[in-house]
């Protein structure tokens, strides 16, 4: 019962109303004279400094999701749950060779979303077309798992109710409180909120390491009762160490992982409201520090399983809910006032990227389909509502999924989403680098590699569901003689980049028109003050420039 929560929940929605106030005074800090621009409201004026970008990035990478999901995932399997930390390792020294990059070449050309670098880049809409629509439908789950994140917080609580309306009404209160200040404020407001929650959340963990293996008799008794949990487990892949079974699918996965964490729009978003590149340069650094505090937090399922936590029923009757094992341990094992803190960081855990998202979307259909294809001439005044409303309507999409879909069927539709913004890495990662590929070879190999990922998607199963259960792909269905699993996203980008090259090499021969390139070589290194170029000079795309290599 919630009677029973009190204080927990008091502390919980004191907090609460203090970052919404947060968000709406947003609009009022380092406001520009004029928020009806998408630099202003999407981007924050392009002029976030080094502290400010840190805790942005963050804020939007290390979700509540990541907060429930990566201990609840090795409270279940063990070990695999740490694929999570190694891949947040890897990816830094590879997008420090690529944002930077991409904020450069943005910022000389005022490029809002990847869309419009692969559109000037390429020549091509169609391919920004499928850019955008790639990273909307990826994002739109992501933005859902914040809720279950919320949803796992007040199931603890208590705050639930008999029907479906009443169960999911605080979720909605919440989401209608942040819509109405990401509208106001933009991407303001979740970077001066991401100060709070990650000061909460490094507080909460920094607590929790310390303090629960002291009460739980130290580390050699978690990772003991997590061996003899795993060790009693029908599943032969769960475990404290990874066997031959599940290595393949860890390396992929990770790797996987890496490779499409900063291709997500709410990434990219974050990194393009960066001042300049020193600002990049220096987060690229700095961020691993982020993938120490994830590996504490992944530890916290181990610490779960030897506190003997039991999971609360899940949707389905028969079934539990893992997203609640964290809430679970902070209430049993600590005082209510600290567990109301700790639900308050996994709540606005929530907020700060779920606004981002919304954002990044938003800005995807405002520059790359609402102008490019049903108002040519917009101004950015009518660009800047549009996106306001846009995000709205995906918050509001966000909380469907929820209310209306099982909760599990999202966190899958996550695992997809992963595989499905992988498909952009040839024209958006690589494409910073090189215009080798034809624009219609990075279209077939979109279609190809999209294709045969959701092809494996729907082959995978799990316990509760015959098609789309996972991201593990059986390599028996290949016709190898083995048990390994391997994560459909590598498969799916490895075979997106033959066929773009092989097609590249067709039209190539065959000395079809590749498009102008938009862009010039040093645009790649513009820093803050070098000049913008203006649409209808010589660097225009429409411009009878040759393409650059």
């Amino acid at each position: 019962m919630w009677r029973d929560h009190l204080t927990e929940i008091i502390v919980f929605s004191l907090l609460f109303l203090l970052v919404s106030v947060m968000g709406f005074v947003a609009a009022r800090w380092r406001a520009p004279k004029d928020m009806a621009h998408l630099d202003e409201w999407g981007l924050g004026g392009r002029s976030f400094g080094g502290w400010i970008t840190w805790f942005l990035v963050g804020g939007d990478l290390y979700t509540a999701y990541t907060f429930v999901a990566v201990p609840a995932l090795m409270f279940g399997a063990g070990a695999a749950g740490f694929f999570a930390v190694p891949y947040t390792i890897v990816i830094y020294p590879l997008v420090f060779l690529v944002l930077v990059r991409l904020w450069s070449v943005s910022h000389r050309h005022g490029f809002v979303t990847p869309a419009d670098f692969v559109r000037n880049r390429f020549d091509s809409p169609v391919l920004a077309l499928l850019i955008a629509i790639t990273g909307i439908v990826a994002t739109m789950p992501y933005i859902a798992l914040q809720l279950i994140g919320i949803e796992a917080v007040l199931k603890t609580m208590g705050v639930t109710g008999d029907n479906a309306l009443a169960r999911h009404l605080p979720i909605i209160i919440a989401f209608a409180i942040l819509a109405a200040y990401t509208y106001q404020s933009g991407l303001r407001a979740p970077a001066l909120i991401a100060f709070v929650k990650d000061s909460l959340i490094y507080i909460v963990i920094l607590v929790a390491v310390i303090y629960l293996p002291y009460k739980l008799g130290g580390w050699g008794d978690i990772f003991a009762a997590a061996d003899a949990k795993f060790d009693a487990s029908p599943n032969p892949n769960d475990g404290i160490l990874l066997n031959g079974n599940n290595q393949l699918q860890y390396v992929t996965l990770a790797l996987g992982s890496a490779l499409a964490l900063f291709l997500y729009p709410h990434s990219i978003t974050g990194v393009l409201a960066s001042r300049n590149r020193d600002v990049i340069k220096r987060n690229m650094s700095a961020l691993p520090a982020y993938s120490l505090l994830l590996g504490l937090i992944a530890l916290l399922g181990y610490m779960a399983i030897a506190a003997g936590v039991k999971p609360l029923p899940g949707a389905k009757e028969g079934t539990v809910d893992s997203n609640t094992v964290v809430p679970l341990l902070f209430d049993q094992q600590f005082p209510d006032w600290f567990a109301g803190v700790a639900y308050a960081a996994i709540g606005i855990g929530a907020l700060v990227p779920a606004a981002i998202m919304s954002i990044a979307a938003a800005n995807l259909f405002t520059r790359n389909i609402y102008k490019e294809y049903l108002k040519r001439d917009a101004s950015p005044a009518q660009e800047a509502t549009v996106s306001k409303i846009t995000s709205l309507v995906v918050k509001v999409g966000a909380v469907a999924c929820i209310v209306f879909l099982d909760p599990q069927f999202s966190i899958d539709l996550q695992l997809i989403g992963g595989v499905i913004i992988l498909q952009t890495l040839p024209a958006v990662a690589l494409g910073l680098y090189t215009r080798w590929f034809h624009r219609t070879g990075l279209i077939v190999g979109w279609v190809a590699g999209m294709g045969l990922g959701m092809w494996m998607l729907y082959q995978v199963a799990s316990p509760t569901r015959k098609h789309f259960g996972g991201s593990a792909f059986p390599l028996s269905e290949f016709g190898f003689d083995t048990t390994r699993t391997i994560y459909v996203g590598i498969v799916a980008v490895a075979v997106n980049l033959a066929v773009a090259a092989l097609v590249t090499l067709a039209l190539r021969a065959a000395k079809v028109e590749e498009g102008v390139d938009g862009t010039e070589p040093d645009d790649y290194f513009a820093d803050e003050g070098d000049p913008r170029v203006t649409p209808g000079t010589e660097r225009d795309a429409d411009s009878a420039r040759e393409p650059v290599a």
